[in-house]
């Protein structure tokens, strides 16, 4: 006998429950489940540059609703267009800033490049040593 059981799957955060269906044959059930990403963009940065970089810090900050309004972003239903990210590696060590960009931007450059993609990146590269100077420098004028 087959038949349809209906069923509720608690989705990790970011992810979108997507339909599923679960049949029962003697007993034993099969769940054939899709999960998609809310933020496929985000998802599409951090797994690049924690693939090729390995951060040490890695934060993303989605701006886009900062921008929706722009004549550029009119008709546009993405709601990833404009990130702020900052990194922390020691890929960046002996590199200049224009050089670690130009790094970045070539691992997204499908991202930049898609329809409805990435308008905009502001980043902020650093080693681990220039982070730490940076902690400290602000600890020292914080007191």
């Amino acid at each position: 006998m087959l038949r349809r059981v209906a069923a509720t799957i608690l989705a990790p955060a970011g992810l979108v429950r997507a339909p599923f269906t679960a049949k029962s044959r003697s007993g034993h059930l099969r769940f054939a489940v899709t999960m998609t990403s809310e933020t496929p963009m985000e998802d599409a940065i951090r797994t690049k540059v924690t693939e090729a970089l390995n951060p040490s810090r890695l934060e993303i900050f989605n701006d886009s609703h900062k921008h929706a309004h722009h004549q550029a972003m009119q008709g546009s239903t993405s709601r990833e267009t404009h990130f702020r990210v900052v990194i922390t590696s020691e890929a960046f060590q002996s590199k200049m800033q224009p050089a670690r960009h130009r790094l970045v931007y070539a691992l997204l450059r499908d991202e930049m490049a898609a329809a409805g993609g990435i308008h905009a990146l502001q980043l902020r590269t650093m080693t681990p040593e220039e982070e730490a100077r940076q902690k400290a420098r602000e600890e020292s004028e914080g007191a």
